[in-house]
């Protein structure tokens, strides 16, 4: 009996953790300057998706260098 009521909870953990790493927002933002190490984004209006203190991941779109020509 202990050891189903320990799977149990187990389980229970494991799907409260899984399910929080989902509640993560995607918002597409400008960059509008850029001094030094500091960067300012306009986001709209889905700027109140975020907070002070909230980590961010940014990805950068790189340019084509052009056609890949052969021998």
């Amino acid at each position: 009996m202990n050891k189903k009521m320990l799977a149990l909870a187990l389980a229970m953990a494991f799907t409260v953790s899984t399910a929080a790493v989902g509640f993560a927002a995607s918002v597409k933002c400008e960059v509008t300057a850029v001094d030094g190490h500091t960067v300012t984004l306009d986001c709209g209006k889905k700027a109140s998706k975020m907070k002070v203190g909230n980590n961010v991941k940014v990805k950068i779109k790189k340019k084509s260098s052009g056609a890949i020509e052969g021998c």
